[in-house]
């Protein structure tokens, strides 16, 4: 998809048709637009008359010309104009509609510009939610593909794996023309995937259709090649594939902002293609009970480690009742010093809770980066899930707080989450309270946000699900939150992780709760 770069003449924009009516009425003006014949001959193309215009009188007071951008030259025409001297007349009108045509051309270029992001952004969260829901690597592999190509207009595109069992690369998915599907040697010095695999970078080239050698006026096929990356959560990371696109319907080249796309779709495929390898070799050791610890490993590999977050010191835990859960927390630098924190807690357990929590945070990921209020990111968040939360019947709670050091303040936006606070340096606790309803249920005026001070480093930011105070088994919830409050109040001065730790001492011993809910909590200081 691509922006216009011409407006059609004969259908004006509006705002060309409003300059005209406003300055017919202004000055009693009788008006015409058109496109000179030229030296062809023939009559002029009208755009627009005014009713009371007659072309065959000599009466005409002035004319000029004006340059539409990206289009033709047209001619304006004024016959009379009440109390207008007959010099600047025309000349002024074809200034303001050069202006109409220019604000209407601009108005297109945007227009185009949110259709194109808004797909991409559909994409990432159809990727994402494919992913979350398979492990299937075929079929996970056609999907993506064939969603990439629609997306960026593409005539073929191909995935292809590493496999160590006989160090080629396999083809796992092809849509699109024929092409190859014999598995490719890594060192083939004559394929680009070949090379794109080795050197790990991506390639933008041409080359000649198949069938068509060396013919004159058949033009080159775009060609987009990218590799597929994992990176663990410790160690280096490694090109584990290479996806292609070849050729566009369209017959134009692919672009730099399609390679950014299809790069950043290619990191989240290298994990999927990893955790298909590990599958793989468990099949033969208790299958189901891995590929269990298997969601779970991916699943914690998608939260940030806290204590490598370089702007404050956070530490976090999260322990789902299963093997998968729907707790959640993301940790986000942001422009001019200021950190944005988000909690989260998917109600029901397991992997359907799981799947949003993983669309939760890919979406959090890219709107906490595209705008500064909590609340506005809460209300972008809560439109991206309500389909999948309304078809699956859950709801979110959540909250997200942006720390300004500089400026002394937490800002925040509460989605019906309990547990939420700033812990003072004198130990006392201030509960950042509810905004709105859970996401799911919040109506079309919300969201709001909340300010309150923030005396760094002498206070702390605690948050916490459910889970948490339900374990302490024996106590109300009341009580249990109260007795959570008590020992963050006392170990305060402490290093957060020890705070952290203490906070799941506090139901070592205990009877586990029938509730059985994920248990999760994050402190930050800065």
């Amino acid at each position: 998809m691509s922006a216009p770069d011409r407006l059609v003449l004969g259908a004006l924009p509006d705002p060309v048709l409003r300059t005209l009516a406003d300055f017919e009425k202004s000055f009693g003006a009788v008006v015409r637009l058109s496109v000179p014949a030229g030296e062809s001959g023939a009559a002029d193309e009208v755009l627009y008359a005014t009713k009371d215009f007659d072309p065959a009188s000599t009466d005409v007071m002035c004319k000029s010309t004006l340059s539409v951008p990206g289009g033709s030259a047209l001619e304006v025409h004024v016959l009379h104009a009440e109390g207008a001297s007959t010099g600047p007349v025309c000349s002024a009108l074809a200034s303001m509609l050069g202006l109409a045509f220019e604000s209407a051309r601009e108005m297109q270029f945007f227009t185009a510009e949110l259709s194109e992001r808004f797909e991409e952004i559909n994409l990432i969260y159809s990727i994402s939610e494919t992913l979350g829901s398979t492990l299937d690597l075929d079929t996970g592999a056609h999907k993506i593909l064939a969603e990439v190509r629609d997306v960026l207009g593409a005539k073929r595109g191909s995935l292809w794996v590493y496999r160590s069992e006989d160090e080629r690369l396999h083809l796992a998915a092809g849509v699109g023309d024929d092409g190859r599907v014999e598995p490719i040697d890594p060192d083939d010095p004559d394929a680009i995937t070949s090379m794109v695999f080795r050197e790990g970078r991506a390639i933008i080239a041409s080359r000649r259709p198949t069938g068509h050698g060396r013919q004159t006026g058949v033009p080159d096929d775009s060609f987009l090649s990218v590799p597929i990356r994992y990176s663990p959560g410790s160690g280096q990371s490694r090109t584990v594939g290479v996806v292609n696109l070849i050729g566009r319907l369209d017959g134009s080249r692919f672009s730099t902002a399609n390679q950014k796309l299809l790069t950043a779709i290619a990191s989240q495929v290298g994990a999927a293609i990893e955790n298909n390898r590990l599958v793989r070799e468990s099949l033969s050791k208790e299958r189901m009970t891995r590929e269990m610890e298997l969601a779970h490993d991916l699943q914690m590999k998608l939260l940030p480690v806290a204590e490598k977050f370089a702007p404050a010191e956070a530490a976090a835990r999260v322990q789902p009742t299963q093997q998968v859960g729907g707790d959640f927390y993301q940790l986000f630098e942001l422009p001019g010093g200021r950190i944005g924190v988000m909690l989260g807690d998917v109600s029901l357990h397991g992997f359907p809770s799981a799947l949003i929590m993983t669309l939760t945070m890919s979406a959090a990921g890219i709107y906490a980066r595209e705008v500064d209020s909590p609340a506005e990111v809460m209300r972008k968040l809560d439109d991206a899930l309500a389909d999948e939360l309304s078809s699956t019947e859950m709801y979110l709670t959540a909250i997200y707080g942006v720390i300004d050091p500089d400026a002394g303040t937490l800002v925040y936006s509460n989605a019906g989450h309990p547990h939420a606070f700033a812990i003072r340096a004198d130990g006392s606790a201030e509960r950042l309270g509810a905004t709105d309803p859970p996401v799911g249920f919040a109506g079309p005026d919300s969201y709001r946000q909340e300010t309150v001070a923030w005396h760094s480093p002498g206070d702390l930011l605690l948050l916490f699900t459910d889970g948490l105070p339900d374990s302490l088994a024996g106590l109300d919830r009341l009580g249990a939150e109260q007795l959570l409050l008590d020992a963050v109040a006392r170990h305060r001065r402490r290093p957060v992780q020890e705070i952290v730790d203490a906070l799941f001492d506090l139901s070592a011993g205990r009877e586990p709760s029938p509730l059985g809910d994920d248990r999760t909590a994050l402190v930050l200081r800065r």
